[in-house]
């Protein structure tokens, strides 16, 4: 990311990757969400997944660029699932905290969105864990005047051993993601899944809706969902692939 521009194409491909996910609700294991991820195909560096370009993107006003090019590849995606019948609520789309805080991203976002004909609820924000640390109140008046546009919010890998998880109050995102730390403690003892519950207990007290990530096998889906938990992803509901693979099962039409 040390260069000054993000080019469109590298070698004939696409700088920007998009890959998507199934996000599905357990109780009838019927698609609910698409989740996404980018990958950058760097000149340099070859091909760059999120671990290793975000931090250091977004030090940098490149992120919100990145951001733009995200978006519209992301609109794009979701009228093409549409175009091909497939039933889904939302489409993800990692949103940098930085363009919360930017006062041209939310006319830009209702721009493109407009552009492409693609409703607001059509859309999820993904937030970071990183937005726990903002306490001057901009980043959550940025967040409630979205969500009354239509748009949804989603604060992923929350539970981590370093989550400041009390600062959750402070953000009224629709959608928590659990670290897939968390599934990971299931059927280790009583302790750990009552640990586990808790957790989940506490996003739902807090209004917002939790999913699991890194959920493997139907026994750790049955847990969460006895606990209140109705969606999950991981291995389980699917894994990353880029548009063109993504097609409907027989159940979820």
């Amino acid at each position: 990311m040390a260069d000054k521009e993000i080019q469109t194409t590298v070698g004939g491909l696409r700088a920007v990757e998009m890959q998507y996910r199934t996000i599905r609700e357990i109780s009838s294991g019927r698609t609910a969400f698409y989740q996404s991820r980018t990958r950058l195909n760097s000149p340099k560096l070859g091909v760059l997944t999120p671990d290793k370009y975000r931090d250091v993107c977004e030090m940098t006003n490149q992120s919100s660029r990145l951001f733009e090019l995200e978006l519209i590849q992301a609109l794009d995606a979701c009228n093409t699932f549409t175009e091909r019948e497939l039933n889904f609520n939302w489409l993800s789309l990692y949103m940098p905290v930085r363009c919360l805080k930017e006062k041209r991203t939310v006319k830009m976002i209702n721009e493109q969105c407009a552009r492409r004909e693609v409703p607001t609820s059509r859309i999820c924000f993904e937030l970071a864990e990183n937005l726990l640390e903002e306490t001057d109140g901009e980043a959550s008046d940025t967040i409630n005047k979205m969500r009354n546009l239509g748009y949804h919010f989603m604060l992923t890998d929350f539970g981590e051993s370093s989550c400041p998880m009390m600062r959750l109050s402070d953000f009224s995102v629709d959608y928590v993601m659990l670290s897939p730390e968390v599934s990971n403690y299931i059927g280790r003892g009583e302790r750990s899944d009552n640990a586990v519950k808790s957790i989940i207990s506490f996003v739902n007290e807090l209004g917002s809706e939790p999913m699991a990530d890194g959920v493997m096998n139907s026994r750790q889906a049955e847990t969460l969902y006895s606990f209140e938990c109705s969606y999950c992803a991981g291995d389980l509901a699917g894994k990353f692939m880029t548009e063109r693979y993504v097609r409907g099962k027989k159940e979820d039409k």
